[in-house]
């Protein structure tokens, strides 16, 4: 770490927090504690460097204070968030702590873009009275919406530079003219950047509890009008995006035969040796057209299975989106990948654009679509058009529901999901049941050949690597064998691994909802399956 920003002043960071059924958002409570200690080490090395100099008059009277760092716990919400958000104030000791609620009747109902416009007119409000802030921290995403979308719009409104899916605190590499730059390890690799800047963390901490001596301070609230935003650029009527409807979904339920531990090693071998989903489909489609050929003579076309309507025209950004634009578009217009700027000049006039939902797309898209004014729908799994209108299929609620979603500006854009074409024939995946056997489940993968893999559970709770994760905030796959060790089976999971051939899914609990998308369950612990398979010699 170095010195302090804005050259010895005050150093200010703004942390973003959304309360669930009364508790702090978990991806948020990382970035509070991500700031306290970021602010705690920023002034400890500044005031041990600047106490060598008797000559300076501002580090003495920082000292005097005992607080040379400022952090705003921003949150817009119901007014029954004042509480929660008045016990955080009392983390902060050496490092002053205010707490802003941005509460209007106004704000309900807003979808990402309408609240990320919201927090940024508080940003703006809170620079304006107390000066620039060097950093904005918040969680990746809500545990409730998943669609870490409001980081990288409220960057984008703000015209700062963006760092997602952090998993680290930023190191300092030296002064620019507007402000300091920095290194930081993300998801994606070592990134730099520029302060003033956004930052998103993981769930790489855990928030501190309160000094039994610290006193909690009030929380200032403001208002619609306070903040100076329009009423049509807030709630449901500021929200691009609409939920037309929810309803349980039954897609990639499958029927479970129940087998015995000693039963999978020999099925796992018989399910290698048989052709695959897509071998099994190319020869049905010959079938098909070797049957109907004699009828309608060489070269008829056949039945086309796409939907009846599509759109005229979509854009695609990245080869990833491309399929599922051909899928509802009569034309693909294919976009390089590149800055947020410059995508959003290249389709501002597009009636729907797509992207994938990698960590590079759930990062740009969101920026796009804020640059633009327009929604944005995440994680798509599905998609419909009546040639007109995209309509968008996301999970939703973190439960077995579907919601249909409409964008009601233009362009219309979502990230779909999209199965990773590179998956190996087998996948051994283990989830919460396997804590603390990451290490036995990498080794067991290692001798059947098979790439392991972990679930959102397990990432958070184990420290494994987030290159392993597989569900909607991961990667999708599609392999011929999926293999599951203790993994419930939430729906962010099961709708990453439906395009499996076979999906194998071993737990305690008979009653647990991956058992209701596997072709076979077992029904055992974790523990179980490590010992036969050293018996087997796999």
């Amino acid at each position: 770490m170095g010195k302090m920003e804005n050259g010895g002043a005050m150093l200010r960071i703004i942390v973003c927090t959304k309360f669930i059924h009364g508790e702090l958002n978990p991806f948020d409570a990382s970035a509070l504690e991500c700031a306290l200690e970021f602010a705690e080490s920023q002034s400890a090395e500044s005031q041990s460097a600047e106490s060598q100099s008797a000559e300076n008059q501002n580090a003495k009277s920082l000292e005097k204070d005992g607080v040379s760092a400022e952090l705003f716990i921003l949150g817009m919400g119901p007014m029954t968030w004042t509480e929660p958000m008045r016990k955080l104030t009392r983390l902060g000791m050496s490092v002053k702590l205010r707490a802003v609620l941005l509460s209007d009747a106004d704000f309900a109902g807003s979808d990402t873009l309408a609240t990320s416009r919201i927090l940024a007119a508080g940003v703006r409000k809170l620079e304006a009275e107390n000066g620039p802030a060097d950093w904005i921290f918040c969680g990746r995403q809500t545990i409730d919406g998943d669609t870490a979308q409001v980081g990288p719009e409220l960057a984008a409104l703000l015209e700062r530079e963006l760092a997602a899916n952090c998993l680290e605190l930023p190191e300092l590499t030296g002064s620019l003219p507007n402000g300091s730059a920095y290194i930081l390890r993300t998801r994606t690799g070592m990134e730099s950047v520029q302060t003033p800047a956004v930052l998103t963390f993981e769930r790489i901490r855990e928030l501190r509890f309160p000094s039994l001596r610290s006193r909690a301070g009030e929380v200032e609230v403001l208002t619609r009008s306070e903040l100076g935003i329009p009423a049509e650029l807030c709630g449901t009527a500021g929200s691009p995006t609409h939920v037309l409807q929810t309803f349980k979904t039954e897609r990639g339920r499958r029927k479970c035969r129940w087998i015995t531990l000693e039963e999978l090693w020999p099925l796992l071998e018989t399910l290698r040796d048989q052709p695959g989903r897509m071998e099994r489909q190319i020869a049905k489609e010959l079938a098909e057209f070797r049957e109907a050929e004699p009828e309608n003579g060489p070269g008829s076309e056949r039945l086309d299975r796409s939907p009846c309507r599509k759109m005229p025209k979509v854009f695609a950004v990245g080869r990833e989106a491309e399929s599922a634009a051909r899928e509802i578009a009569e034309e693909v217009v294919f976009l390089e990948k590149t800055d947020p700027r410059t995508l959003a000049e290249a389709v501002r006039d597009a009636e729907a654009v797509l992207w994938n939902a990698d960590l590079w797309g759930r990062k740009t898209a969101p920026q796009t679509a804020a640059l633009l004014g327009t929604g944005l729908c995440a994680d798509c799994t599905a998609l419909e058009t009546d040639g007109e209108t995209l309509f968008f299929y996301r999970p939703a609620h973190g439960g077995d529901v579907l919601a249909k979603i409409v964008c009601r500006t233009r362009p219309q854009m979502g990230t779909v999901r999209t199965a990773d074409s590179d998956a190996p024939d087998l996948i051994l995946a283990g989830g919460r049941g396997i804590a603390g056997n990451w290490e036995k489940l990498k080794k067991l993968a290692e001798k059947l050949n098979a790439l392991p893999a972990a679930s959102r559970a397990l990432i958070d709770s184990d420290g494994v690597p987030y290159e392993y994760q597989i569900g909607l905030t991961g990667r999708c796959v599609s392999p011929k064998i999926y293999v599951s060790v203790g993994i419930s089976g939430a729906v962010q999971h099961t709708c990453a691994i439906e395009n499996a051939d076979v999906i194998i899914a071993v737990g305690p609990d008979r009653n647990a909802r991956i058992f209701e998308y596997a072709d076979y369950g077992i029904e055992a612990r974790a523990e179980e399956l490590w010992d036969p398979a050293e018996k087997q010699h796999v």
